[in-house]
């Protein structure tokens, strides 16, 4: 009921209203990796939603190529259209091409997935959640903005709060310290299956499956 009430708020028409063609249309989904575009931020904390989603275009044999407001690659993945996003916006606007992609797409609000990372978690977990606050993350707060409620799936990464006091965008916009991109690196496949659950089981079970990990 949230998520139809919020797709009717969006692009003006109720999902429950689709016909039948339009219906196999929507069994589409939108995995978005959150980060700033440009060399220097290429290996930083907040780029991480581009790592996963890179190693997850990766793992499906795609690429990606540039268009409006974003790098994009498509999948098929059991018989499921996966549209894939890097927005090229930089992260505080980032909701204006989750919602452009959304439009032209035309992808359900339970089948979005926003990747991102998150210093309230500890350094490599995993929390999916299908609701919730911006927590002090830009991008997040900017679809928030677009969208006007926080209820849409998001996959949060923790990199940990090893900083001082008033340190917190040095720390986000520094990068990996050696042992840990190591400890990354190593995160990331669990990362992937995450998505792919999300996908394939839906959001309830790969919450149950992947949340703490």
């Amino acid at each position: 009921m949230i998520f139809n009430t919020l797709w009717k708020r969006l692009f003006g028409f109720s999902k429950t209203h689709l016909t039948a063609t339009e219906d196999d249309i929507m069994k589409k989904f939108l995995i978005v990796g959150l980060g700033n575009i440009g060399e220097k931020y290429d290996n930083t904390r907040h780029n991480i939603g581009f790592k996963i989603v890179d190693a997850f275009v990766k793992e499906f044999d795609g690429s990606f190529e540039t268009e409006k407001l974003g790098d994009i690659a498509k999948l098929k993945i059991k018989g499921k259209t996966v549209i894939v996003l890097k927005p090229n916006t930089y992260m505080n606007l980032s909701g204006k091409a989750v919602k452009y992609w959304m439009q032209k797409e035309n992808i359900q609000v339970e089948n979005l997935l926003i990747i991102t990372d998150d210093l309230n978690i500890d350094f490599g977990k995993i929390r999916i959640k299908g609701k919730g606050s911006s927590g002090g993350h830009n991008g997040l707060k900017d679809i928030q903005d677009k969208f006007n409620t926080g209820s849409y799936p998001r996959f949060r990464f923790g990199v940990g709060a090893d900083y001082s006091k008033g340190r917190q965008v040095d720390y986000v916009l520094g990068e990996w310290s050696a042992e840990e991109e190591s400890a990354m690196i190593e995160r990331i496949p669990t990362s992937v299956n995450a998505i792919t659950s999300f996908i394939n089981a839906g959001l309830a079970n790969t919450m149950n499956e992947f949340n703490g990990k």
